[in-house]
């Protein structure tokens, strides 16, 4: 059931932030974590158990975590090639085009965003930056429950067109079958990714962090996983980089009474489908076209594969809020910052230049957020729980670093060093003044 709520209600409700800290626990996950620890842990002390072991031993521990949390024994994580290339085969012609033709829009698509060294001369001498690619990544890609081969995807390409020269892939092992999905080992087989291992939770993050004998630390850590990946990425960065810390997945639908109720209905749905806390919330000023999507979502939840979950999702932090007008409707948008915005009105170019924070904005209902999760072109790796305020979808400037160059000549060296030495002494740093006052007079 979708509620309706006004915008005091939601403002006190589904629209009030949780710290971006703090992580809902239920008492059946506590519960979880006491049987397999034999003793009552937060999930936050049960990852710091994991990575500590895992750091000081390696494989042991992988192996160990592996049986204990996925009941995987195994010798060895990798997947083997012939495994890989065996996956791309066995997958349908109508897979593999779905395969190519995604790539080929995210690969087009990043290739256009700028990415140049650059030098200037500043008098007497050179200034610039270099941009350099991270040597190694560790890409996390979800698969306890469903394959997620569009992750791979949105993750590794914008990597390469980077220019990454070692990327790993970390997959957990299905939930049912103990293995990773042939549709997933495909789309890495696609992409050239050769280096792949069935491992999840806190010791994938914690093998990549540290590396053990047989898996190399990474330098950053890219991808969305359950509360204790999150927890595990936290805690290891520092050790090594990360992209963010990712929360439920959330959709924001601004709709006006243009909108179609079935089209807004199937979009919400989309996204609350995915996990019990998703959040899909509709913002609009037509409680007609309020009350057409709540009937519409009411409909389509009895015949859907995951209605619990959507039952569930839709109960906890989804709803439709009725807005005095479009303009309220963006100014509660950008508050909220989600993830995804769909702009389902009559003018969504107009609307957009009041758009301030979202990880992705889709304009017009043609323009759905489902196209985007695996074929438009920019990568469906967003920023949640608000933190689109600040933070930035997945792109290639996350897989570089920048260098900075500095090549002065001589004589204006010279010059400036006197400047240099005065504050330097201004800052009671009396040997940083005296390398600079020898170069005055050089």
């Amino acid at each position: 059931m979708l509620n309706i709520f006004s915008v005091e209600e939601a403002k006190q409700g589904i629209l009030k932030r949780q710290p971006p800290d703090e992580f809902p626990v239920s008492q059946t996950m506590l519960e979880g974590i006491a049987k397999v620890f034999g003793e009552t842990l937060t999930p936050e002390q049960a990852v710091t158990r994991i990575l500590a072991d895992v750091r000081r031993q390696g494989d042991k521990a992988l192996q160990e975590w592996s049986q204990r949390l996925d009941n995987r024994k195994t010798q060895s994580f990798r997947v083997p090639a012939e495994k890989l290339s065996n996956a791309l085969k066995s997958i349908s012609d109508k897979e593999l085009a779905a395969i190519k033709i995604s790539v080929e829009r995210v690969r087009r698509f990043h290739e256009r965003q700028p990415l140049n060294s650059w030098m200037m001369q500043e008098g007497d001498g050179t200034l610039g930056q270099f941009i350099r690619p991270i040597k190694r990544v560790g890409l996390y890609v979800p698969g306890g429950t469903a394959p997620l081969p569009s992750t791979v995807i949105m993750s590794a390409v914008p990597a390469q067109v980077a220019g990454v020269k070692e990327i790993v892939v970390v997959v957990p092992p299905n939930r049912a079958t103990g293995e990773i999905a042939d549709i997933t080992l495909a789309a890495c087989a696609f992409l050239g990714l050769k280096e792949v291992y069935t491992l999840g939770g806190a010791q994938a993050i914690a093998a990549l962090a540290y590396g053990t004998e047989t898996i190399r630390a990474v330098d950053k850590i890219f991808g969305p996983g359950n509360l204790f990946v999150t927890l595990a990425k936290r805690q290891v960065f520092g050790v090594v980089g990360i992209d963010g810390l990712a929360g439920p997945t959330e959709t924001m639908v601004i709709a006006d009474e243009t909108a179609a109720p079935g089209w807004v209905a199937a979009d919400l749905l989309a996204q609350a489908e995915h996990d019990v806390l998703a959040s899909a919330i509709l913002l609009t000023p037509s409680r007609e076209l309020a009350e057409e999507v709540q009937a519409e979502v009411a409909r389509r939840v009895e015949s859907l594969p995951r209605a619990e979950i959507l039952a569930q999702s839709l109960q906890r932090r989804s709803g439709a809020v009725i807005t005095h007008d479009i303009f309220e409707a963006a100014e509660l948008a950008n508050a909220y910052a989600p993830e995804h915005l769909c702009l389902s009105v009559a003018d969504p170019w107009g609307l957009s230049e009041k758009i301030e924070a979202a990880g992705g904005v889709f304009l017009g209902e043609h323009s759905f957020e489902a196209l985007g999760d695996y074929i438009a072109g920019p990568s469906h790796v967003m920023p949640t729980n608000g933190t689109a305020r600040f933070a930035s979808p997945l792109n290639v400037w996350d897989f570089v670093h920048i260098v900075s160059l500095v090549a002065l000549n001589r004589e204006f060296v010279s010059k400036l060093s006197k400047h240099a030495a005065a504050l330097a002494r201004a800052e009671g740093l009396e040997a940083h003044a005296q390398a600079a006052d020898e170069r005055t007079s050089a």
